[in-house]
């Protein structure tokens, strides 16, 4: 893939990307590298090209299946949270959905390790990351309410798709030091949770309000 594509041309070119940054800012989110990382990860190569247009728009877009591109200050917040909240080694992220996400960690933290239970986009999202050059990326198709077991315990399980619970196999697979970020909630009322683990338990902050897309079970 060329060099231009992923700089993007017109409404997908370096002064549009820093507009986005802007707003970022203007928002709230003042992580120095998250900002940095928002700014250089092409997020119009995420979309469909019919898209491409809006992609540097900070508002979610489909992308196919009934899922979303997240909003990019949901993406950032969430980012800056993990960074500033402690160890960002190993991550686990539950939703791949187009790989946007999980490319902005990619560029932030050591390893990590994604699920997805839609195979198309599992697919489209693996070619995304392979062009990007991230090899610190692994990515299975499975059912994320089960996790990713057997390359745990994570530092950091973020969630990009809302429970109404959080399934209980996910706080399993956190280290002793783990933080999980998570929204939750039926659709229309749906938090973004922190939940860290402690020496007697979990501790749990409510971060804002949000609007994901539910977390399913199963995998097609």
């Amino acid at each position: 893939m060329s060099v231009s594509y992923h700089r993007g041309i017109g409404m997908t070119s370096q002064r549009t990307r820093e507009r986005l940054i802007s707003r970022l800012r203007e928002s709230g989110i003042s992580n120095k590298k998250v900002l940095e990382v928002m700014l250089n990860t092409p997020r119009h190569i995420f979309v469909d090209e019919a898209l491409g247009s809006r992609a540097y728009d900070d508002t979610a877009l489909p992308i196919g299946f009934g899922q979303t591109i997240s909003q990019p200050y949901i993406v950032a917040r969430m980012t800056e949270i993990l960074l500033e909240t402690g160890p960002c080694e190993k991550i686990l992220e539950i939703g791949t959905g187009s790989g946007y996400q999980t490319a902005v960690l990619a560029q932030l933290v050591g390893q990590v390790f994604s699920v997805e239970r839609i195979a198309a986009l599992l697919t489209k999202a693996r070619k995304r990351i392979r062009e990007l050059n991230f090899y610190n990326v692994r990515m299975k198709h499975f059912d994320g309410h089960m996790g990713w077991k057997e390359n745990g315990p994570y530092d950091v399980i973020i969630i990009t798709a809302a429970p109404e619970e959080i399934p209980e196999e996910l706080f399993a697979q956190l280290n002793e030091t783990g933080r999980m970020i998570v929204p939750v909630g039926p659709n229309g009322k749906q938090q973004l949770n922190l939940i860290s683990r402690t020496d007697i338990g979990y501790e749990c902050s409510v971060i804002e309000d949000v609007s994901f897309v539910p977390l399913l079970p199963g995998n097609r």
